[in-house]
């Protein structure tokens, strides 16, 4: 529970970080003054590629086997989380973030590896 819901707010501080790259309410203003706009930062181009991947990667062949569907989703969802949590590790400076950054890379690194270990069981 406590990773589900760390792994929401990483999801909305990239959707925030995403808001802030001319499609936000600022626009095209946000390049005004001397911090760079959201999109030039490394941290957000991180997340933004994570993101990215982790949308691709989550388009699967649906089999029509609802439990096979969702577990063949969630690993490219998983791996979402712990790119974020990388790109936090990287990036980022508060100790409570990073702590939880490195605990999301264990439990969700254990959980695909216990999901593709389901599915192999399965010969899927």
């Amino acid at each position: 529970m406590k990773t589900t819901l760390l792994a929401a707010v990483l999801a909305c501080a990239a959707s925030a970080a995403f808001a802030q790259t001319g499609h936000g309410s600022h626009g095209a203003h946000g390049g005004h003054g001397s911090t760079p706009p959201a999109a030039a930062t490394p941290a957000t181009q991180g997340y933004k590629a994570a993101n990215d991947r982790m949308h691709r990667d989550m388009a699967i062949a649906y089999s029509g086997d609802a439990d096979v569907d969702f577990v063949r989703g969630m690993i490219p969802h998983h791996q979402g989380a712990i790119d974020m949590a990388r790109v936090v590790l990287e990036h980022g400076k508060d100790p409570d973030t990073l702590r939880l950054a490195r605990q999301i890379i264990a439990d969700q690194e254990r959980e695909i590896a216990e999901m593709r270990a389901w599915l192999a069981k399965r010969g899927k």
